[in-house]
């Protein structure tokens, strides 16, 4: 039997919190391995609960993104989870460069977080739809939508950012397919399921993707239509 997900729940706010354990309590998939209110004592949690996914507020006060950045370098085993009222690209992008895996608002639902919880376990991406839509859409297109946007979660794996980062730096869907070892049919149909998620339907709106979430870096790339 799998064991299941160990969860260390760095939150400020007791509700909140409160919440948060309770939903990992209601999953056999899950189990709390501890809790904190502080980033004073976070480190010392983590030695000694050893948890595989960490849920943080990356903007509370006591927390914070430096706070992101040793936990990454001192604990790379670590997949982190960010649950917090932060949407807006620059902030999104920041979160992702300082090693948070995934990205939730704090209106999310019980089943997306759970959701997101498995994926981030897995080393995989998940994104609150209503951050995916932030990061992607025009000031314009924010307008114009006006509240319309789904909070439905969307998960992104690491085969999945494998693809988006090699079609960001242009290789073709032949070159990706040998790079990966994969039947090029194979990387055409990922390719599809991902500008069907991200809602983009050319190679632009990926490259757009693969820079605002530092898949690549700015100076890094191509646009291929192939």
């Amino acid at each position: 039997m799998k064991a299941p997900v160990r969860v260390l729940v760095a939150e400020r706010n007791f509700l909140f919190r409160e919440g948060i354990k309770a939903l990992i309590g209601s999953s056999k998939d899950f189990e709390l391995a501890d809790e904190t209110e502080s980033g004073i004592d976070l480190f010392e949690k983590i030695l000694e609960s050893k948890p595989d996914v960490l849920v943080i507020d990356p903007v509370a006060e006591t927390f914070g993104l430096e706070l992101v950045r040793k936990i990454v370098r001192y604990f790379p085993g670590i997949h982190i989870l960010s649950i917090s009222d932060v949407k807006h690209k620059n902030q999104v992008s920041e979160a992702l460069q300082a090693g948070i895996i995934s990205c939730l608002l704090k209106e999310c639902g019980r089943e997306e977080v759970l959701d997101a919880l498995a994926a981030t376990a897995a080393g995989d991406q998940f994104f609150c739809g209503r951050i995916i839509s932030e990061i992607m859409v025009t000031p314009d297109e924010a307008i114009a939508e006006n509240g319309s946007i789904s909070c439905d979660g969307v998960k992104i794996s690491s085969r999945e950012v494998e693809i988006i980062r090699l079609v960001a730096e242009g290789l073709t869907n032949k070159e990706i397919a040998d790079k990966l070892c994969l039947s090029t049919h194979t990387v055409t149909t990922h390719r599809k399921n991902i500008m069907s998620k991200l809602s983009v339907n050319n190679t632009a709106g990926l490259v757009l993707f693969a820079m605002r979430n530092n898949i690549i870096s700015p100076n890094k790339y191509l646009f291929n239509t192939n």
